[in-house]
């Protein structure tokens, strides 16, 4: 099958530069656009292999969030998540799109609500896949920070896919070599905030705010989400629907490709 990658490019938006991978079939442009927030070290291109099955469907935007990819990134930025939030509000203004499905995978997950929460405007269908739930007296989010700053700092120095097994075992050489090639490009103190925030700020006050269909899908093996957390979260929103893929840990499609797409079940509106 040929690919559906379009192009990838840049544009202003509340401020910074923030760079896009857009998947599709120029043939029709019109298509409902699906917009992509990935999670905390997850250049754009890392989704490219998800983006390009959603790009058989919609008109998919995968973002680089600010301080990763080819997005600004440095020092003089802010990256708590109401800014990373508004990032997403300004980049669906600025290209005009309307009817969005807006989904989020883990921290951007987080983003994706708060973006609906802070009046994301033109969102039809949001779609929260594995989010974060630690928050002010809650349990740990399970993964630690070493992890991610310790990878980070390799791949600084210059990393190949066998440094990078050694964090993600379970990946293809593919997977890896992407992750060796792009990590560098997460700029370390937006990494850490992000993962800071995922104790200090609650999301579970963004909830009740929703007013598009939503749903919440859950990684069976992830440990991010537990049944206390998914009866809490309907408590907050009733009429949120939640699947779960029992065969994967948290970065779902990398553990399950075909699961993942399963999970949406019909809530899109087509079969993936």
């Amino acid at each position: 099958m040929s690919s559906t990658y379009l192009y990838g490019a840049n544009l202003h938006a509340n401020g910074i530069r923030q760079h896009y991978l857009r998947f599709g079939d120029s043939a029709q442009p019109s298509r409902q656009p699906l917009v992509l927030i990935p999670g905390i070290t997850s250049p754009a291109i890392t989704w490219g292999f998800v983006a390009e099955r959603l790009g058989q469907h919609f008109d998919t935007y995968v973002l680089d969030v600010r301080g990763r990819g080819l997005s600004s990134s440095g020092p003089e930025l802010a990256y708590d998540i109401d800014t990373c939030a508004d990032d997403v509000i300004a980049f669906i203004d600025e290209l005009g799109l309307d009817n969005v499905i807006l989904a989020g995978h883990s921290m951007g997950a987080r983003f994706a609500l708060r973006a609906m929460s802070r009046g994301a405007k033109g969102i039809a269908k949001l779609v929260l896949i594995d989010p974060p739930v630690s928050g002010p007296g809650r349990r740990e989010y399970p993964s630690k920070l070493p992890w991610y700053v310790d990878s980070i700092r390799d791949c600084t120095r210059g990393a190949d896919i066998e440094t990078m097994r050694h964090y993600c075992p379970t990946w293809s050489d593919e997977q890896l070599r992407l992750r060796a090639e792009w990590l560098h490009t997460c700029f370390e103190p937006a990494i850490v905030q992000a993962f800071e925030e995922f104790h200090s700020v609650d999301i579970h006050q963004d909830l009740p705010n929703i007013n598009v269909p939503t749903l919440l899908m859950c990684a069976g093996k992830g440990g991010v989400i537990q049944d206390e957390d998914r009866a809490e979260m309907i408590d907050l929103l009733p009429t949120l629907r939640i699947t779960t893929e029992e065969n994967a840990g948290h970065m779902i499609p990398w553990d399950d490709f075909d699961g993942f797409f399963a999970a949406f079940e019909d809530f899109l509106g087509k079969q993936l």
